[in-house]
């Protein structure tokens, strides 16, 4: 199945093929696309094919033609921080896209049929961390696979926001396909030669929805044990992330913000409710601020008819005054610090991109230099020390 858009000299150019072609209709989409290189999940002998909008197989290794993959994408509505399920995760390259629009308090699980696929799988995923350009511009749902076949798992387990299947599912097996899902959730499988997209709409009521005629091979049925019962499949569990990954994902969040400069001082952008009252430069703080010097310039000058006469008075009769010109004191420091450290890295432009001072010429040429990676840079120019920065960096050599 494939052949729907012409082939691309890179990834990029595939990519706007398929645009161009409306298989790739959203931006958010579009961004998991060009950040995954198709040809890197290829092997090495086989990647001038990796561009084509071509199925490949080699052994027990098969990668989808990049319209399939491009419809599967737009048809399971991806919103960061939802459960995936990859039924038949092969190479990993699906999750991988899948795992960057998640984010990372989203779940990315597979089953894969094959253990030297699983392993495989997992060394594009730590190829992709430790040297893909990409990784630091998202924030990332690590994939887990288990290996298996997926008409073996149990019943009772977990339901996911997000099911596909990558293997022809066969009319017997559509219910069980939807009893992995939940309420709300969306259900992209190969079902009768057309790829089709079944949404839960309640516990027993179904939207189905045919998209495009496709080709699959057919699920591999299970195989029965000598007591005659299908052995059992564990999907992965739900691990609860660490105190100190956390506080990873955190700081790279914080470090990946535009940084805008204004008023004297630094601003940071805060993305969940309720957060820029919370901050110490939130509208709360900044009234008590000013209500403080206010209070101040008042206790300090008497009016005596239309002059105002300065007269000495103890800033500590304002309730709490002593404690809080300190904390002044220090949030002032803080500001002057975080001034120097602007100052010291790359000024950006309005892309994120890197203007060197010799391309910021009198002319104003525009920048033409390849970016640099800025989270890179500010994990770098962090007081810590060298093995901290190395795990906020995952170890990333580049």
């Amino acid at each position: 199945m494939g052949g729907a858009v012409s082939a691309g000299e890179d990834n990029d150019e595939l990519i706007d093929n398929l645009k161009e072609a409306h298989y790739i209709r959203s931006d958010l989409v579009e961004r998991a696309f060009r950040a995954i290189d198709r040809a890197d999940y290829y092997l090495e002998e086989f990647r001038d094919n990796a561009y084509k909008d071509l199925a490949w197989r080699h052994g027990n290794l098969h990668l989808s033609a990049p319209c399939i993959y491009s419809e599967v994408m737009e048809a399971l509505d991806l919103q960061p921080c939802l459960s995936f399920l990859n039924l038949g995760s092969g190479t990993g390259y699906l999750s991988t896209m899948v795992g960057l629009i998640l984010g990372p308090f989203g779940v990315n699980h597979g089953v894969e049929l094959h253990a030297d696929v699983v392993e495989y799988a997992y060394q594009k995923i730590d190829f992709f961390i430790k040297n893909s350009d990409s990784f630091d511009k998202f924030e990332f749902c690590e994939p887990t696979f288990v290996v298996g076949n997926c008409l073996e798992i149990p019943p009772e387990s977990r339901q996911y926001d997000r099911v596909y299947c990558g293997a022809g599912v066969q009319k017997e097996y559509e219910n069980y396909m939807k009893n992995l899902l939940k309420v709300g959730g969306i259900l992209v499988l190969p079902l009768e030669e057309k790829l089709t997209r079944i949404t839960r709409t309640g516990q027993s009521s179904w939207e189905t929805k045919k998209i495009i005629a496709v080709t699959f091979a057919p699920l591999v049925q299970p195989k029965q044990n000598v007591n005659g019962r299908p052995k059992s499949v564990p999907l992965p569990i739900f691990d609860v992330r660490t105190l100190q990954d956390l506080c990873r994902i955190a700081i790279r969040h914080t470090l990946r913000q535009p940084i805008a400069m204004g008023e004297g001082r630094t601003k940071r952008r805060v993305s969940f409710p309720g957060a820029r009252a919370m901050h110490r430069y939130g509208p709360r703080f900044e009234r008590r601020r000013f209500c403080r010097r206010f209070y101040r310039q008042c206790v300090n000058s008497v009016v005596l008819h239309d002059s105002m006469i300065p007269t000495a008075m103890d800033d500590c009769n304002y309730p709490g005054g002593q404690e809080e010109e300190e904390e002044e004191e220090v949030e002032e420091e803080e500001e002057r610090n975080c001034r120097r450290v602007r100052e010291d890295l790359p000024e950006e432009d309005e892309e994120g991109d890197v203007c060197t001072e010799d391309e910021q010429s009198a002319d104003g040429a525009a920048c033409t230099e390849p970016p640099v990676n800025i989270l890179r840079e500010r994990i770098l120019r962090l007081p810590l020390p060298e093995p901290l920065k190395m795990y906020l960096l995952y170890y990333r050599e580049k």
